[in-house]
């Protein structure tokens, strides 16, 4: 097979870093053995930033700098999107992954140091390197689910899903794990426990960062330049992937435009969580050791519906079934909060918050898998730059919620978020209704 030959018979041109982090001989995993030690990398590394990042609005206020920092941030991924598919491309998904690490390492090191001096610059490096860390994931799990696919004589809709769903629901873990060490580390203090526990905290998260490296630094090496299928094609690529079309920027495919607007509205749920959910309506009611225990609870309903709607994924009706499932929930939380929802006292007052994030965690799951797979398929034969596009379009609504919520009340963030889901609904629809009349076929 395709993974074998790699072996035997080096490409003539190797991936920038491929030399500096080879492959023992021998000991050559499976694909999916690929997939396992990629997802434990990401909760090493995510356990430590995710709950860095829900910390920031509510730790680093003086003149909203958590805030103002996490708009940098994402402002700076946005930009570097456009260079991240031909950089990914000369260092090889895997280098991306370990360069992309080194960048969540330095902004966790700022944040024991937590000034405009530190903060920004190391915005603006994580903004680059987590673009490339990004579109290296999408590249590697795909081209991984392609090789699983193919060598197996599988269904790639059906490896894809799976494989994703194993990552997204690990990678939800994270939001558990990390914001657990950070309710333990923080205590129930309100004020966030003060210096020296945020100090110890940080120092935590620094050692769960080097584990992840030194994992990234261990998976095997994959050419996706390469030709992997021997001959022989995995069952379910088709129209989806169709690689008799005509070669087109993923930029100007309609296909991509139609997902566009389902991509900037994950990057608007996801700031939502982070820049306006845990301000505006963990902290009223549990304070900012709360946050942890709040973001745990939205954390391992991610983990859930992730594991659940990757096995359920088995073609494009199925997928825009789950799709509009998580909508669905999405759009009830919304309306909640807008109409009905008031900060109370009491067990029910305390309640509210971790309701509100489990139900909000399996919308963001069921998206995490649903976009990932889509991607893949949509744009095989450009993976590099169909992940980065998505990207860009998740980092700059991102970057656009971090920027604004500062001045925007929650009902106005709110009533955008609202609208912006009717919008990405009734766009995914369409795309899935043309593909659908079109072929007919299951990925």
């Amino acid at each position: 097979m395709g993974s074998r030959r790699d072996d035997e018979e080096q490409p003539a041109a190797v991936p920038l870093l491929a030399a500096a982090y080879p492959t023992p001989s021998g000991l050559r995993r499976s694909h999916a053995g690929d997939v396992h030690l990629l997802s434990a990398a990401f909760l090493f590394v995510f356990s430590a930033y995710l709950p860095t990042q829900n910390l920031q609005s509510t730790l680093n206020t003086e003149g909203n700098l958590g805030a103002v920092s996490m708009g940098i941030l994402y402002a700076s991924f946005t930009v570097f999107t456009a260079t991240a598919a031909a950089v990914v491309r000369r260092l090889g998904s895997r280098g991306a992954l370990v360069v992309g690490t080194s960048g969540y390492a330095l902004f966790i090191l700022a944040n024991l140091l937590p000034t405009w001096y530190t903060m920004v610059p190391a915005s603006v490096y994580l903004g680059f390197t987590s673009s490339l860390m990004w579109v290296g994931q999408g590249t590697y799990l795909t081209s991984a689910a392609f090789s699983h696919a193919t060598e197996n004589k599988l269904h790639l809709g059906q490896v894809l899903g799976r494989f994703n769903g194993e990552f997204w629901g690990m990678f939800a873990s994270t939001q558990v794990i990390g914001n657990l060490i950070s309710l333990v580390v923080l205590g129930n203090d309100k004020d966030g426990g003060g210096a020296n526990k945020k100090n110890l905290l940080f120092t935590v998260f620094l050692g769960c960062m080097v584990i992840g490296i030194v994992l990234m630094c261990l998976l095997s090496r994959r050419d996706e330049n390469r030709a992997e299928t021997d001959g022989h094609e995995p069952q379910g690529r088709s129209f989806l992937a169709d690689t008799s079309r005509p070669a087109v920027t993923p930029l100007a495919d309609p296909r991509m435009l139609l997902l566009a607007p389902l991509l900037a509205y994950y990057g608007l749920q996801k700031a939502f969580v982070w820049a306006v959910f845990t301000k505006s309506v963990v902290t009223p009611v549990l304070g900012v050791a709360g946050v942890g225990g709040a973001m745990a609870v939205y954390g391992a309903a991610g983990v859930v519906s992730s594991l659940v709607a990757g096995r359920l994924t088995s073609g494009l009706r199925s997928s825009t079934f789950i799709v509009s499932t998580g909508a669905v929930l999405q759009a009830g939380v919304l309306l909640w909060l807008l109409f009905l929802y008031s900060p109370m006292d009491g067990l029910l007052g305390s309640a509210a918050p971790l309701v509100v994030g489990a139900v909000w965690g399996v919308g963001d799951g069921i998206l995490n898998t649903q976009l990932s797979g889509l991607i893949g398929l949509l744009f095989e034969n450009d993976k590099e730059a169909a992940f980065a596009l998505g990207k860009m379009w998740q980092a700059a609504a991102t970057a656009a919620v971090f920027f604004l919520s500062p001045g925007a009340t929650l009902q106005g963030m709110l009533a955008a978020l609202a609208a912006a889901l009717v919008v990405a609904v009734a766009a995914f629809l369409f795309l899935s209704l043309v593909i659908e009349r079109s072929h007919a076929l299951k990925f």
